[in-house]
């Protein structure tokens, strides 16, 4: 009998971004995953900033930096 793989954490938290320039980026998805590691919140700031850069990198439009973060209400 084959082995059963391991089962991947595929479930994703929502953050809204505020960036320096007073525009808002709601409902972002960080993989809760990337969160398990940290004992906080603001490491989310790094995968939303990540995903900042290569949506720039395809669409030629910088972003802002990212001011605050806050989860998003369910």
């Amino acid at each position: 009998m084959a082995k059963k793989k391991p089962r991947v954490d595929d479930s994703f938290v929502l953050f809204d971004a505020i960036y320096e320039d007073g525009t808002k980026s709601p409902r972002r998805k960080v993989a809760a995953s990337d969160l398990a590691d940290s004992d906080g919140d603001d490491h989310a700031k790094t995968p939303i900033m990540a995903q900042d850069r290569e949506i720039a990198k395809k669409s030629g439009n910088q972003r802002g930096t990212v001011k605050t973060i806050t989860r998003s209400p369910t």
